[in-house]
C-alpha cells in the first residue's frame, strides 16, 4: 500500500518534453513558463525531458564514426549525455525564475535490464523523488536512460523518454502523467495526408497502444502499454499552444462515448516483406522460420502461411521493419538447410494501413467494409492482419495516401462529416 506521510497538494503531475520542445534556450525558457505554471497552482512536479531536437542522431553518428562496431555500453555513455545537457539546463531556468529547482540523474532514479540501448525499466527509485517534493522542488528529470544491474548507465531505445515519463509516473503514484509534444493531441489520422482529420478528445489505452503500434508516432508503444498496465491517466497535449488536448483513458466517458466506432486511420511506411518459397508444409515450419528473427532481436508481424495442395510444399510470407531487412535476410540465409527453403523474395516498397477502434471487436462488417473500400480504388491486399481492435493491410507503398484517404472518408472520420 502506498502511504503518503505528509499532507498532497492539488495533484502530483509528471510533465515530459520532447525534443523540439527543448530545442534551444529560448524553447526552454517556454517549457520553464509552463512549468512555473503548474507550480504556482499548487502541484507537485516532476519534469521528463528528452535531448534537444536532432542531437540524439548526431550522437549516435559520432559512435558509428568513432567505431562502426561499437560497445553498446560505451554507446549508451555516450548517446545518454543530449538528455542530461537539457535537464541541467532547464533546473538553471528554473531557478532563475525563483523556483526551488534541482536535477536528477537516470541513474539514480532507475534501474533497468536487458540489452544495452533498448534496456527495460524495472523499478524506479521513488523515495528520493519524494523527499525533493515534500520539500517543494521541482525535479527534472532526464529520460531515455537509467542504470543497468552492472552499474553501468543503460539507454530505453529511441523515444524512451516516454516510457521513462510513464515509470516514473507510475513510480511516484502521480494523478496524470502530461506528455507536451510538437502536435496538439492525438488525430483521427495523419493531418499531413488529410488535412479534414479530427483531433480526438478521448483515446482509449488499447486503441492508442493500436494506433503507436502500426504507424502514429504520438507516442512510444511501451509508453501506453505501461500506462495501461498501471492505470495511470495520460494526456497529450502541444508543448506551444495552449489547447485541450488529447486524454488516453481505460474508458471513453462524456460525448466521446457515442463517437464513431473507428478511432482513427493509421499508415506505417517502416515496413519490409519477405516470402519463402517452397517451404515444407509439415508442423514446425512457421517456427524454424521465425526463430532466427527472435535471436536477432528483430520484429516480425503479418505472417501469412499457404500450402499448395498435394505438393508438401507451401509459401510463408511475413513482414519486418524496413530498417531491419538486410539483417532479417542474413539470419534467415544462414538457416537455409534447417529451414529447407527454396528461394527468398524480398519488397521494401509496401506499406502498412489500418483501421483502429474499440467498435470492431462487435462489428465484423467493419472489416469487411475496409476491404470493400480497397477495392473499390484498385488497391491490393499483400497480408492482412487483425486483432480485437484493429484491421491491418499490406499494400503497394504508392497507394497509401490514397488508401488512408479513402478510409478516412468511408468511416466518417472527416472534420465535416462529424461536425
Amino acid at each position: 500500500m502506498w502511504v503518503h506521510t505528509y499532507t498532497r497538494v492539488m495533484a502530483r503531475i509528471v510533465m515530459k518534453f520532447g525534443g523540439t520542445s527543448m530545442a534551444g534556450i529560448e524553447r526552454i525558457r517556454s517549457v520553464a513558463q509552463r512549468v512555473q505554471r503548474e507550480a504556482a497552482a499548487g502541484n507537485e512536479v516532476l519534469v521528463v525531458v528528452s535531448a534537444m531536437a536532432g542531437e540524439t542522431d548526431r550522437l549516435v553518428q559520432l559512435c558509428r564514426e568513432a567505431a562502426p562496431l561499437h560497445d553498446p555500453t560505451e554507446y549508451d555513455v555516450v548517446v545518454a549525455s543530449g538528455e542530461q545537457v537539457t535537464a541541467g539546463l532547464l533546473a538553471m531556468t528554473l531557478q532563475a525564475m525563483r523556483l526551488t529547482a534541482r536535477s536528477f540523474m537516470g541513474w539514480q532514479l532507475v534501474r533497468a535490464s536487458g540489452v544495452h540501448g533498448n534496456a527495460r525499466v524495472e523499478a524506479v527509485e521513488a523515495p528520493l523523488l519524494d523527499e525533493a517534493l515534500k520539500g517543494g522542488t521541482v525535479a527534472v528529470i532526464p529520460g531515455f536512460q537509467g542504470v543497468s544491474n552492472d552499474g553501468r548507465v543503460a539507454t530505453l531505445g529511441r523515444g524512451g523518454s516516454d516510457t521513462s515519463a510513464v515509470a516514473i509516473a507510475a513510480g511516484v503514484r502521480a494523478d496524470r502523467c502530461d506528455i507536451y509534444t510538437d502536435v496538439d493531441g492525438v488525430y483521427t489520422t495523419d493531418p499531413r495526408i488529410v488535412p479534414r482529420a479530427r483531433k480526438l478528445d478521448q483515446v482509449t489505452f488499447e486503441e492508442m497502444l493500436e494506433l503507436a503500434g502500426v504507424g502514429a508516432k504520438v507516442l512510444q508503444v511501451r509508453s501506453v502499454g505501461l500506462a495501461m498496465r498501471e492505470g495511470l491517466p495520460l494526456r497529450v497535449l502541444s508543448a506551444f499552444e495552449d489547447k485541450r488536448g488529447t486524454d488516453i483513458v481505460a474508458e471513453l466517458s462524456g460525448a466521446s462515448m457515442e463517437r464513431n466506432q473507428i478511432a482513427g486511420i493509421a499508415a506505417d511506411r517502416n515496413e519490409a516483406r519477405v516470402t519463402l518459397t517452397g517451404v515444407p508444409d509439415q508442423p514446425g515450419t512457421v517456427a524454424r522460420v521465425i526463430a532466427p528473427l527472435a535471436e536477432a532481436g528483430i520484429a516480425f508481424d503479418m505472417i501469412v502461411h499457404a500450402a499448395t495442395p498435394n505438393t508438401g510444399s507451401s509459401d510463408l510470407t511475413f513482414t519486418v521493419p524496413r530498417a531491419s531487412l538486410a539483417q532479417a535476410l542474413s539470419a534467415i540465409e544462414a538457416r537455409r538447410g534447417e529451414i529447407g527453403f527454396a528461394d527468398i523474395v524480398h519488397d521494401d516498397a509496401v506499406a502498412k494501413v489500418s483501421i483502429i477502434g474499440v467498435g470492431i471487436r462487435s462489428n465484423p462488417q467493419l472489416a469487411a467494409k475496409m476491404f470493400d473500400v480497397l477495392a473499390e480504388r484498385q488497391i491490393n491486399l499483400h497480408a492482412v492482419s487483425t486483432s480485437e481492435i484493429k484491421v491491418s493491410a499490406l499494400i503497394a507503398e504508392d497507394q497509401l495516401e490514397l488508401a488512408v484517404r479513402v478510409l478516412h472518408t468511408a468511416f466518417g472520420l472527416d472534420a465535416e462529416q462529424a461536425a
